[in-house]
């Protein structure tokens, strides 16, 4: 169904019934619109337009004799309607410089840090999510053989930082095959993705099926050994989950343990931001239009970091719907641009 044309006054009354509620988290009454003096209108014509939003879905009613929310309807036609997003100030925007730095080039450390500055700055749960090895370029990669049914995987990304991965692999290998896995991909792939590789060696293995066979299936199997641990894992940081919980009251206790254990098992929640990361920069979503139940309850507001040649993965905020919006969205968007001006500027 389409939405309705809202007239000004509707707009207005919306606007200051959502910022008020925001703030104080209870129901906002037309007596305290009034008071606001945002219209010159009557008592029993804010009564009627608060009256008309309700019926509209924008609004709802909680008591009888209570006054209005926001609905999530209401909250995303604020959202992408009437919010004006608080610049960020001097003090915050030089923070943010000085929180993201790569430390012996690890970009493990690096999202970490990104992820507790989210925390910290939103007074919320901060969270990003890790890039898949596979699919990111390399400037190099070297396997190496840690335990009998152990590899690690070593790769130096196209923006000089390194990943590792710890693989069990089928059929087990001699550090001597891994040596010429690693001589062969990075003579032959420089510049490419793991993925790329995989399917690069699919298609040629029929030419040196009587040559290179065997060493060819042992190749193929390692990288789709690693593709699987990945699919499996979905690595994200998480911080802040205390602050989350602080944020919703006693009745929803129970919902909130188990919105955490599904956390600790975080495979669901990072296949719900991994749909995201393609999109353009600031996402928000507000309750149920998450499709996912444990978060049904909260607001996510997402982007995407990467280097000048892909995107890498997303992050954000996972926050009560009460969120402070006008703060939270320019905060996610220049901890993005920030995070991925870092990772570009390490080339």
């Amino acid at each position: 169904m389409k939405n309705p044309v809202l007239r000004e006054k509707d707009k207005i009354v919306l606007n200051v019934l959502v910022e008020h509620y925001l703030k104080i988290g209870k129901p906002i009454s037309s007596g305290f619109i009034c008071q606001k003096k945002v219209l010159s209108d009557s008592p029993a014509t804010i009564r009627n337009v608060m009256f008309k939003l309700e019926e509209l879905g924008f609004l709802s009613q909680p008591h009888a004799s209570a006054g209005r929310i926001p609905t999530d309807k209401g909250l995303r036609f604020y959202v992408n309607s009437l919010l004006e997003e608080e610049p960020l100030s001097l003090d915050q925007m030089s923070l943010r410089t000085q929180d993201l730095s790569i430390k012996k080039g690890d970009l493990n450390s690096l999202l970490y840090q990104t992820s507790r500055l989210l925390a910290d700055q939103s007074d919320s749960l901060g969270f990003v999510l890790l890039p898949r090895i596979s699919k990111i370029h390399f400037h190099h990669v070297r396997f190496i053989r840690i335990a009998e049914n152990k590899v690690m995987i070593i790769l130096i990304t196209s923006f000089n930082l390194v990943l590792t991965e710890i693989l069990s692999p089928e059929p087990l290998f001699t550090q001597a095959e891994l040596d010429r896995a690693s001589q062969y991909i990075n003579e032959n792939f420089h510049g490419k993705n793991l993925l790329f590789v995989r399917d690069y060696l699919l298609g040629d293995l029929p030419k040196y099926k009587f040559k290179f066979e065997q060493a060819f299936t042992k190749l193929m199997a390692l990288l789709k050994d690693s593709i699987i641990q990945e699919e499996q894992e979905n690595p994200i940081f998480l911080q802040g989950t205390a602050r989350l919980i602080d944020k919703f009251d006693v009745f929803n206790l129970e919902k909130m343990k188990s919105l955490f254990q599904n956390f600790e098992e975080k495979a669901n929640l990072a296949k719900l931001l991994s749909d995201f990361i393609s999109l353009d920069r600031v996402k928000v979503l507000i309750g149920a239009e998450s499709n996912l139940p444990i978060i049904s309850d909260c607001s996510l507001i997402l982007s995407h970091y990467g280097d000048k040649s892909q995107v890498l993965g997303s992050l954000g905020i996972i926050g009560p719907k009460r969120i402070p919006y006008k703060k939270i969205i320019p905060l996610v968007d220049s901890v993005a641009k920030k995070l991925s001006q870092t990772i570009s500027q390490n080339q």
